[in-house]
């Protein structure tokens, strides 16, 4: 398969301008995508774009990963119903750094003649004065042209800056001096880009009679029409400081079947043949996940590594099968991780140093339990477990000899139930 054809059947593609993918077809070409520095991570979300330029790479052609310095101090007001606050210089140089550092986990930067590059556009526009830019650049794209764009006709009724205004003018000139100056016949990107990229095809067109090409991607969104890459908590990232391993891990195992069948084919590097023993692997036992768990084992390792991909699966583990001692072996980040989102109870340690009858701390210590009587019923039946030991002697009094490394105490009720108490 061509380049063009595998987003094809991965289902990625959504725009092509003619003539691009017999371009592709005939000879090697430079393209790029942009990176928008608003943040020193990436999320989950521009993992599909990431992947794109892989795929790129791989088919032979050159890819070039942009990482926007300049037009980050802008904003793109594409898809947003709102503008965004302006970064000052300092937080854009650390963001573009942190990008930097991601990226290249993904593209081979040593491939010869198809290494790819990463560029920052404020190498070239910090020079650049406003005078120079609105003649040089302003005069070859009319008014009309840029208002009929729907990422400014979405945003007229709400107002929008001339500085946002003109951002589709920037990132038109971005593709403009990487066709002068790499020779770049393609952008990609996004959906929502295609505007902001046939920009600059047609800036290409009248200020140096040239030639470029455009390609946009499918936005991907979850079967049920929320937005992909965001949880509870928020953003999904691909930093392990913002989103721990274990969380990033979790997000793709919890994915739904139908969007699980989107994924694989996405965001990871598995063939047709592979994806379809998948898919009928997973069909015969969906309860048993084998899609989610390949794609979850596939992003993670990419992402982060084999060792953080192990220590989740084990976290993920422990909280299914695991003893205490599994518990107390697990780090604390990790741990508070695996139990986020359950009812927790703060308790004071010197409380706990003369003991509280096991009642009293199920029943009126926390709120476990709404009654002793109904605490006492559970724990008769088996159905109460501290620290992933089962409790049953209604006698006994909790102290901290019950707590891990007297910190916490994790109380299960029945199957499902996890209430986490913090010492203090």
């Amino acid at each position: 398969m061509n380049f063009v054809e595998e987003l094809r059947w991965r289902g990625a593609m959504h725009d092509i301008m003619p003539g691009t993918e017999e371009l592709l077809n005939k000879e090697k070409v430079t393209g790029y995508i942009g990176f928008d520095p608003t943040a020193d991570s990436l999320h989950v979300g521009s993992l599909a774009q990431i992947m794109t330029l892989v795929r790129f790479q791989k088919a032979g052609h050159k890819p070039i990963a942009l990482v926007g310095g300049a037009t980050g101090m802008v904003g793109d007001p594409s898809g947003k119903s709102a503008e965004r606050n302006l970064l000052d210089e300092e937080a854009l140089n650390k963001n573009v750094e942190g990008i930097k550092k991601q990226l290249s986990k993904f593209l081979d930067f040593n491939a010869g003649e198809n290494s790819a590059e990463l560029i920052n556009n404020y190498d070239w526009m910090k020079e650049f004065s406003f005078l120079n830019f609105i003649r040089d650049v302003g005069k070859f794209l009319t008014v009309n042209y840029m208002m009929a764009k729907d990422s400014v006709k979405n945003r007229l009724e709400t107002g929008m800056s001339f500085t946002e205004f003109s951002y589709q003018l920037l990132q038109g000139y971005d593709f403009y001096w990487l066709h002068q100056n790499r020779n770049c016949k393609l952008q990609m990107g996004g959906s929502d880009q295609w505007g902001n990229i046939t920009t600059g095809t047609e800036l290409i067109r009248r200020k140096c009679n040239g030639e470029a090409y455009a390609l946009t991607t499918q936005l991907i969104k979850k079967a049920d029409g929320t937005k992909f890459g965001k949880s509870e908590t928020g953003n999904i990232w691909l930093d392990k400081t913002k989103t721990s391993p274990y969380k990033f891990y979790q997000f793709w195992l919890n994915a739904s079947d139908v969007d699980a069948k989107t994924y694989i084919r996405i965001f990871t590097m598995f063939t047709f043949d592979e994806i379809e023993a998948l898919e009928e692997k997973h069909a015969d036992a969906p309860h048993e996940r084998h899609l989610q768990k390949a794609v979850a084992k596939d992003i993670t390792i990419r992402v982060h590594s084999e060792a953080d991909y192990n220590s989740a699966v084990e976290a993920s583990e422990i909280l299914f099968k695991g003893s205490m001692e599994d518990l107390a072996k697990l780090d604390e980040e990790t741990f508070l991780d695996v139990f986020e989102g359950v009812p927790t109870f703060d308790i004071k340690k010197e409380n706990l140093s003369n003991g509280i009858g096991v009642l009293d701390f199920l029943a009126e210590t926390t709120t476990i339990f709404p009654s002793k009587s109904e605490a006492r019923k559970m724990l008769q039946a088996g159905g109460v477990s501290f620290n992933k030991q089962k409790f049953e002697d209604i006698a006994a009094s909790i102290n901290l000899s019950n707590t891990l490394n007297q910190k916490y105490i994790l109380v299960q009720k029945g199957k499902k139930n996890y209430f986490l108490c913090c010492i203090n």
